[in-house]
């Protein structure tokens, strides 16, 4: 077995990659995956063999992107968002410390590269959002409504969604907001408890509303990932909850943190099981009536802190 250091990339060599040992384990078929994990701070790519097509060392990551041209977006640490091109070569980043938070307390857990170039960031602390321009210089920035402020909480993940307003989930006040192009709150959704009290910790056996993740459908309904809720829901613009994957609902499985969720376009639900525990996977994906369509576990690249994921489609 060997591998080559290259400008800080642990690059497998082929014909060699063949006989590493698989790592990944999937039921219901094989696919792709980009994946990141904090406990391990590893950023990697799993083939659908189960093993490591590439890894690099990655510091904290809430979120993660790949872009149309097969550019990955991603972040290395609370502050720094870096652009990767095909060979994984650093062609932009970005310090949120910069544009007048030199010395604020700021932390980003929700970025967007948005048509025309611009990269949209969601800085936590400073509770706003901010549109950037290849040289870091800001086009457009909006404010955020923050009823418990918190550099680390303030936020988790955001889009900007097709009809050019800004969905946010807001951690620490349990809160899916949408903005319109000022800052003006036009539609909020409160996280449910669902007469449970809550509960400490980051595994299964906490309970909360910290919501991590939003995302608007094409029917219009929003799907929400509530993070130590260990939910998905399903809410139409009334706030009628019409579809609810709850944490023992899935045979053999028990979901913790639900952090980012994806409606694919057959219909089924994409999402990604933080601090589940080795026994659990980390990516699941589930049909409308709540069946097991894929899982993906893989506890030796990665460890119990898996919140962000890219799965590519067989």
């Amino acid at each position: 077995m060997e591998t080559v250091l290259l400008t800080g990339l642990l690059v497998v060599v082929e014909p060699l990659r063949a006989e590493l040992p698989p790592t990944a384990a999937q039921t219901g078929g094989v696919r792709r995956v980009i994946a990141a994990d904090d406990s391990t701070r590893t950023l990697a790519a799993i083939g659908p063999d189960g093993r490591v097509d590439w890894k690099l060392p990655c510091r904290q990551i809430h979120d993660l992107h790949l872009l149309p041209d097969g550019h990955l977006l991603y972040q290395d640490g609370w502050t720094r968002i870096v652009e990767l091109d095909a060979d994984r070569t650093p062609v932009w980043e970005y310090d949120a410390k910069g544009n007048g938070n030199a010395d604020k307390a700021v932390e980003v857990h929700a970025f967007q590269r948005l048509p025309g170039g611009v990269t949209m960031i969601v800085e936590s602390g400073p509770a706003r959002i901010i549109e950037v321009d290849r040289s870091g210089a800001i086009r457009h920035q909006l404010p955020l409504k923050v009823d418990a402020s918190s550099a680390h909480s303030d936020t988790r993940n955001a889009r900007k969604t097709a009809a050019g307003t800004y969905l946010v989930a807001h951690e620490k006040d349990g809160v899916v907001r949408e903005y319109d192009a000022d800052g003006k709150v036009i539609w909020e959704f409160d996280v449910p408890l669902f007469d449970k009290p809550r509960k400490g910790g980051h595994g299964p056996e906490a309970f909360g509303d910290q919501v991590y993740s939003a995302e608007r459908l094409e029917n219009g309904n929003t799907l929400i990932g509530t993070g130590n809720g260990h939910s998905v829901l399903e809410v139409t613009p009334g706030k009628q909850i019409v579809w609810r994957l709850d944490q023992h609902d899935l045979p053999g499985i028990t979901l913790a943190w639900v952090t980012q969720v994806r409606r694919l376009p057959g219909g089924n639900t994409l999402l990604v099981n933080c601090h589940a525990g080795p026994d659990n996977p980390q990516i699941i994906e589930v049909t409308p009536d709540k069946k097991i369509a894929w899982t993906f576990k893989d506890f030796k690249t990665f460890g119990n802190s898996l919140p962000v994921a890219l799965v590519f489609e067989p």
